[in-house]
């Protein structure tokens, strides 16, 4: 079904004909889906040329299809360990309004739920936007949660340790909501929105404070049995007894994100050191820099090089504050690909830098709502390919044509 929606959404308007050559599926095939979504409200039908959005025509007018822009609108609600950003969009991808706030999520769930919802009612409230037109909220939390909502006991967000995270929004927001791990929806954003677009079999890589991948395969967000596939950073890699923070010794976060590094660099750069600070010597080229980024990079790869060869991607976008540091941390994923993956799997994956920053999440939120919305279950496919300008938000609202 969601071949059909993305050809309508790449052309605004077409005919079950135009929908069948450029899906490869039949003609009966498209009219079965297209009847779908027009029972669901999400397609409409003119008869005659669409010209301005008027229908036109002489003699017999073809029939055209095209995505109802009143259907309804998404929400997206994402928790980063220091913001929150929230984002509204029609079930067409356009991005109505968009804004991030900082916040210290890590301190408070309640309390962070509780600005949530005021910003949920504060954007509303500045595009016009029914709440009663509000097919789904997606949220996204930096930490293990499941697939009811319910986040895992763990000390990466230990204000929110067994709180059914979806429930407690769900209530104060009135609306129903669908939770995954920020991984996960950086993984659904990069694919629909980003650098991920056109491809089936991708990784994405979160390098942040922590360390984490989603998994998209065949087309489709893998979660795993219990909702916490793609946790690469708790691989161990090395025999030092430094302690990760999930209880054991020697996890790749220990060697590769950004607390790891900062505490390398402390001591040339400063007690004051900041994950900001240490993008900017990276982006300048200071060597000490570069070359503790070099060496991260290949103990990612190594790791990422056993992913290759157990799930063959043709992509790996690595994103997070880290992605931005430039050559250093790609080139060394690369290198250690090349050397310790197959042959096979190491020629078919490319590694590249994501484009969405820290936007991936809110709208891989936006991407699972309308993947639910377009009626795939149990997880989102994510071909929800569109244009789409990448750029930085600041916490004015965001608003206007096009996805954004």
């Amino acid at each position: 079904m969601l071949r059909v929606v993305d050809a309508l959404r790449k052309t605004g308007t077409a005919s079950r004909a135009d929908i069948a050559r450029a899906t490869g599926l039949s003609r009966t095939t498209v009219s079965t889906l297209v009847a779908e979504l027009q029972e669901r409200g999400l397609v409409v039908e003119f008869e005659g040329e669409v010209d301005g959005g008027r229908v036109t025509g002489g003699g017999r007018p073809p029939i055209l299809l095209a995505l109802d822009e009143v259907a309804g609108t998404a929400l997206g609600v994402d928790f980063g360990h220091r913001h929150l950003r929230v984002a509204l969009s029609d079930l067409s991808s356009r991005v109505l309004a968009e804004r991030r706030w900082e916040l210290d999520v890590d301190r408070s769930a309640l309390e962070a739920l509780d600005l949530a919802a005021e910003a949920v009612s504060e954007l509303l409230a500045e595009t016009g936007s029914p709440r009663e037109r509000i097919v789904s909220c997606g949220m996204g939390l930096p930490g293990p949660v499941d697939t009811a909502g319910l986040v895992g006991s763990s000390v990466i967000l230990p204000g929110w340790s067994g709180l059914n995270a979806a429930e407690e929004l769900s209530r104060r927001i009135g609306l129903p909501v669908e939770v995954d791990n920020d991984a996960n929806l950086g993984a659904l954003g990069e694919v629909a929105f980003g650098a991920g677009q056109g491809a089936s079999d991708v990784v994405y890589l979160k390098l942040s404070s922590g360390l984490g991948a989603g998994i998209v395969l065949g087309g489709r967000l893998h979660r795993g049995a219990s909702g916490i596939a793609g946790e690469i950073g708790h691989i161990q890699v090395d025999r030092s007894e430094r302690v990760c923070r999930c209880g054991n010794r020697g996890c790749l976060e220990t060697v590769a994100a950004a607390p790891a590094l900062l505490e390398l660099l402390r001591p040339i750069h400063g007690d004051g050191l900041t994950t900001t600070r240490m993008v900017a010597l990276a982006q300048a080229g200071d060597l000490a820099t570069t070359r503790l980024l070099m060496d991260a990079g290949r103990a990612v790869g190594q790791t990422l090089a056993g992913l290759c060869n157990a799930l063959n991607p043709e992509l790996i976008i690595v994103g997070g504050d880290l992605a931005a540091t430039g050559d250093a941390l790609l080139d060394g994923i690369r290198e250690s690909i090349s050397r310790f993956a197959l042959p096979g799997a190491a020629d078919a994956v490319r590694v590249t830098s994501g484009v969405l920053g820290d936007r991936a999440e809110v709208l891989g939120s936006l991407a699972m709502v309308i993947g639910q919305s377009a009626g795939t279950a149990p997880g989102p496919a994510v071909a929800l390919g569109t244009t789409i300008n990448h750029h930085r938000t600041n916490p004015a609202i965001v608003r206007g044509g096009g996805v954004q």
